[in-house]
């Protein structure tokens, strides 16, 4: 099966480069330099189509650069990003605007993507009347059917994003979404932001929106008790690097990285409620200086010292999972 959407050795860096005074302050020997952020390493990724794959790790990990960067948003400095196979750098004017309808992305933030000057009606309705799916004449109609499809009231369309609840501007940003008729969908903490109660309600939306399109997403998030009920295989980044990555049901029962096995362990569960919780020792160093080796070694149980001198290979276990991780192939014991 070719992948849907595939990254290839995506990478990230972000430069902020010397002012005036600052390239005075350097020629005069003050020791100053660019700051780079390592934001995304050389991650390699395939998505089958139908699939739901979860992306996790703490906040700064990269993973919505990585999500930006598959959806198109965002340039990257090295690598490239296969949609059915096929580069999307290579592809000529009317491959890349198929291309930008096919993948879209929902954001985090209900209310900072959406125009606060725009009516519901103009956001959902702009992209499907420029793009040529609809036509002035049934525009109307093909918004209320959007709506409805992520179970808004039409007869709210001319309302602004202010007047809507938190859970209403984000099916107000899924419609938008599903208003260009898209293949795949980037969730960046698409329910973060939401009330408990609420997330709930969405998640089950995007449930219903999978079977019902056939849509694919990559769901990004920092909460694997949200990731499980929801992908079909999960992927932990630590840095910018893909430390493991294994079907949803193996990932919980055995994983593998001491990254994976930390933030599992700090997933709530009823079975487990006497149990002291341990935060994972230190804080995930900065991306304008990464550790040498692996990342994750200056707060690894487990470290060795080759964990400090060499960066491990994203290898295949025996189990049909990736692990990066210099133990043996049975992980950390």
């Amino acid at each position: 099966m070719t992948p849907i959407i595939e990254a290839k050795g995506l990478s990230k860096k972000f430069v902020k480069r010397l002012d005036f005074a600052g390239k005075i302050a350097q020629r005069l020997g003050a020791g100053i330099h660019e700051e780079v952020v390592h934001a995304v390493d050389d991650v390699s990724l395939a998505i089958n189509p139908g699939e739901v794959v979860g992306l996790v790790g703490e906040s700064g990990c990269g993973k919505s650069t990585l999500g930006r960067m598959i959806a198109g948003i965002l340039p990257q400095t090295a690598g490239s990003v296969l949609l059915d196979g096929k580069d999307t750098a290579e592809m000529n004017g009317s491959e890349q605007k198929a291309a930008a309808l096919a993948v879209q992305m929902i954001f985090q933030d209900p209310f900072a993507s959406l125009n606060p000057r725009m009516r519901v009606e103009q956001i959902i309705g702009e992209a499907p009347l420029v793009h040529g799916l609809t036509d002035r004449a049934g525009i109307k109609d093909y918004v209320d059917e959007t709506m409805l499809k992520v179970g808004l009231d039409p007869a709210l369309k001319q309302r602004y994003p202010h007047q809507f609840s938190g859970g209403q501007r984000q099916r107000i940003g899924i419609g938008r979404a599903l208003a260009v008729k898209p293949r795949f969908l980037v969730c960046d903490e698409a329910i973060a932001a939401l009330d408990v109660s609420i997330q709930a309600q969405v998640l089950n939306l995007f449930m219903d929106l999978r079977e019902q399109f056939e849509l694919t997403y990559l769901f990004i998030s920092h909460d694997l008790s949200v990731v499980e009920h929801i992908a079909d295989r999960i992927v932990i980044m630590y840095l910018g690097r893909v430390v493991e990555a294994a079907r949803t049901e193996a990932l919980f029962e055995d994983p593998q990285h001491p990254y994976t096995r930390a933030l599992l362990a700090e997933v709530p569960r009823l079975d487990q409620r006497k149990r002291d919780f341990t935060p994972i020792v230190g804080e995930i160093p900065s991306p304008l200086n990464p550790p040498t080796g692996c990342h994750f070694h200056p707060r690894c149980p487990h470290v060795m010292p080759v964990c400090k001198a060499e960066v491990p290979m994203l290898s295949e276990r025996n189990n049909s999972r990736l692990v990066s991780c210099h133990l043996d192939e049975g992980g950390a014991d």
